[in-house]
This record gives C-alpha cells, sequence and structure tokens, in this order.
C-alpha cells in the first residue's frame, strides 16, 4: 500500500511538473487569445473607447504580438492594470505580457523577476499646473501640494528631486491616473506628476487643456517598455523581436500600405529577413516566417502608430524627440535582422 501510494504521489508530482513546464507560447496558442497588461486608461496609450475597443500607442504592442503569434491581431482580452497591481498579474500569469507605459529600472528587471523585451517611448517625468497658478518652473513649486501615483518610479524621482533642490512639498497619492487627473482638476493637489507623456495624454482629455501648463523641467529617465515574465527566453525573445519588426520597418520603410507587395521580394536583404521571404528566423523563436510581417500589418510600423495614436496631429500632440528613428537623431534602433 504505501509503495503505491508513494508511485501516486511520483505520478501526481510529476503531472504537476509537466503543466508547470508549459512554456507562455504553448498557453497562449491553446487558450488561443494573448492576456495583454495596459493601463486602466490613458488615452493614446490604453483606453477603451464607448463600445470597449482598446486603442492606442501601447495596445499596438499587444496587437501586434498577437498578430505575429495567433496570426489574428483581434485575437487579444485586455487586463487593465495600474501601478500598483500590474506587476503582481504578470508574475502570477493573470497576463502574458505587461504594455502599460512602465518604466524599465535594475529593481523592477532585478528583483521583482522580470524581463523587459525593449524601449517603446524614451520619457522622463514631469509636472503639469493649471496656468492660473503662476508657475512657470518645477523650481517654483516648494511648499507645493502634488498628486503622484503610489506604486510608481515618480514617487522616488519626485522625493529626490525636492530634496536635492531644497524643498519640501506634500504629497497627495492616488491609485490610478484617472484618480490624478480628478483629484488635480478638484484642486486637491498644485501640480500633477507622472511621465511627460502621461501628461500630455492627461491634459488632452481635460475640457480646457489651454488653461494647463506642462512645465519644462524633465526629472528623470523614465525609459518605458513591455515586460515579461523572467525565466521564458522564448517568449521573452518572441516580444522582444516584435517590438524590433515595428521599429525595424519604418527605419526601411516597410509600412502597412506597402508590406505585401515587398513581401513579395526586394533588393535589401535586411527587408527580405524582417519579412520572411530570406532565412528562417521565425523558425528560431518558435514562430512562423511570416511573423513579422503580420507583426507590421497589425497597426503599421513605429512610426505610422507613433503618429495615429500619440503624436503632433492627434490632441497628444508629442513630437518624435528622443523616439525619433537613429538616422534621425533619435535613440530608436532595432539590432538587424540576420
Amino acid at each position: 500500500m504505501k509503495k503505491t501510494v508513494f508511485l501516486g504521489t511520483l505520478a501526481a508530482a510529476g503531472l504537476t511538473a509537466g503543466m508547470a513546464a508549459a512554456t507562455t507560447l504553448e498557453d497562449v496558442v491553446a487558450r488561443g487569445e494573448l492576456n495583454c497588461g495596459v493601463n486602466t486608461g490613458l488615452v493614446g496609450f490604453a483606453a477603451p473607447d464607448a463600445n470597449g475597443n482598446w486603442t492606442g500607442f501601447d495596445v499596438a504592442v499587444c496587437k501586434a504580438v498577437a498578430a505575429a503569434v495567433l496570426g489574428d491581431a483581434s485575437k487579444v482580452k485586455y487586463v487593465p492594470t495600474t501601478g500598483q497591481t500590474r506587476f503582481t498579474a504578470l508574475a502570477s500569469g493573470e497576463i502574458d505580457v505587461l504594455a502599460r507605459n512602465t518604466t524599465w529600472t535594475f529593481s523592477r528587471d532585478t528583483d521583482l523577476k522580470l524581463d523587459f523585451v525593449g524601449v517603446n517611448y524614451y520619457d522622463g517625468q514631469g509636472f503639469m499646473v493649471r496656468k492660473d497658478l503662476g508657475v512657470t518652473s518645477a523650481k517654483e513649486l516648494d511648499g507645493a501640494s502634488v498628486c503622484i501615483q503610489t506604486g510608481t518610479t515618480t514617487e522616488l524621482n519626485l522625493a529626490d528631486y525636492f530634496k536635492a533642490n531644497n524643498m519640501s512639498y506634500q504629497p497627495i497619492t492616488v491609485d490610478s491616473n484617472a484618480e490624478g487627473e480628478q483629484q488635480y482638476l478638484a484642486g486637491a493637489c498644485d501640480a500633477y506628476t507622472t511621465d511627460a507623456s502621461g501628461l500630455a495624454a492627461t491634459r488632452a482629455a481635460f475640457a480646457d487643456p489651454e488653461n494647463h501648463v506642462i512645465l519644462p523641467e524633465i526629472i528623470s529617465k523614465e525609459p518605458l517598455g513591455p515586460a515579461v515574465r523572467h525565466g521564458d527566453n522564448q517568449w521573452g525573445d518572441i516580444v522582444m523581436w516584435t517590438l524590433n519588426a515595428l521599429i525595424a520597418a519604418e527605419e526601411y520603410g516597410v509600412t502597412s500600405a506597402n508590406v505585401e507587395e515587398l513581401s513579395k521580394g526586394t533588393e535589401n536583404p535586411e527587408i527580405n529577413r524582417l519579412l520572411g521571404v530570406e532565412g528562417e528566423l521565425g523558425a528560431m523563436i518558435g514562430l512562423d516566417k511570416d511573423f513579422g510581417k503580420r507583426a507590421i500589418m497589425a497597426s503599421g510600423n513605429y512610426g505610422e502608430i507613433f503618429a495615429a495614436t500619440i503624436g503632433e496631429s492627434t490632441p497628444i500632440g508629442l513630437a518624435r524627440g528622443l523616439n525619433a528613428q537613429w538616422t534621425q537623431g533619435g535613440l530608436l534602433y532595432s539590432p538587424p535582422f540576420r
């Protein structure tokens, strides 16, 4: 009897180990849907419309990964996460990838055991105030009350900045951007601080954006990008090279309009490899040769996505700046597809 119980226990342990060994790719394919962690609602980056359809700069990453892996950019379940819940959602397996204006830092990469797979927006922390406050510089905020989201890099940055400039402040903590916007508009704080891109997105949603000023100081480096769980290298490679495909496509002039034509073959070997015309790059990460092509077709290349969601012609009105291609004076740069 003891032997039977022991063997049964071993079998159960083996079954459990087998279940635990399933890769993220296998889970996503079996489910037929990508679980993507996004913001609870930040216009331009990730927000649902009146019909519940999610759109935005970060949402485009989710769509590209779904297209690359599942062949369908619509096969995404969007999971809203706050600054406090996002990492738990990823670590627990509730989401497969976090695409939520999240800063890549040392401790998040190591202590939280996440893997950041690239940067899709180079940002920095700023401040927004009402124009009638008469403040033109962050260094005039001594003694101010400041709305700030908990569980974010902005908390430490704020403390460091005010300490370095020998100023005091009163933190008004909020759990989400929506709450921060509400508190700021209600006059609960003199200033709202978050990533400058987030401030631009928040201000664009105001009824009177012209009455609010984003101060000139940028007080930190905030490289924002998608993250996956540490330990599943294949899945990390898939998300990384999907993002790189969008960046490389812009550099080489591959767009949603011409990708079909270019996928018939070109004189540029890099484009041919990117689109699966040459080589077997997809097989190296467990996908087919057309994964890059499908990623680009989902929402366009990086430049198309930027222009459509947060660019200068949108209410968000962000210039490319550091997020221009390296050939245009920016930091955007994909490793070679070879």
